[in-house]
């Protein structure tokens, strides 16, 4: 055994692994399989803590499925992250229909994504929830390589 696949997956450790995202129906939202796997130091703030949570302890070459339930996913849907607009916000060329994902400018002027839930001549309803917030996810992982960073 090699000292790179003896090493288990812990904070500050480097992980290589390939994953599926996926909702409790089995519809994939993300995933990798058959592409390149992904790499990420676990605890630097780039995978949901329920996600790394579920895979510490794990080494090269395990396999798992793991059932995140969505306050250690994405959180709750929160109400103060619908708003409505007036329509005359928007542009009149701009094709509006549920589900349309639009780019807002937050007071910093960042850029923020939201999802069109309704609209009518005078008001457009966004939601500026993540999208599998709510949502109780599988996580799918082969873990590739396990190495201290």
């Amino acid at each position: 055994m090699s000292e790179v696949s003896a090493v288990a997956i812990g904070t500050g450790r480097r992980v290589t692994l390939y994953f599926a995202l996926k909702l409790v129906d089995g519809q994939v939202v993300d995933s990798n399989f058959g592409g390149d796997p992904a790499s990420f130091i676990v605890g630097d703030g780039n995978l949901p803590v329920g996600f790394e949570q579920a895979i510490l302890g794990m080494g090269a070459g395990d396999e798992g499925v793991f059932r995140i339930p969505p306050a250690k996913a994405f959180g709750m849907p929160h109400p103060d992250n619908q708003q409505t607009f007036p329509r005359s916000r928007f542009a009149k060329d701009i094709q509006l229909r549920e589900g349309l994902v639009m780019s807002f400018a937050d007071a910093g002027n960042s850029e923020l994504a939201g999802v069109v839930t309704a609209f009518d001549d005078e008001r457009v309803d966004v939601d500026f929830n993540h999208p599998l917030a709510g949502k109780e996810l599988l996580f799918q992982v082969r873990v590739v390589q396990v190495e201290n960073s």
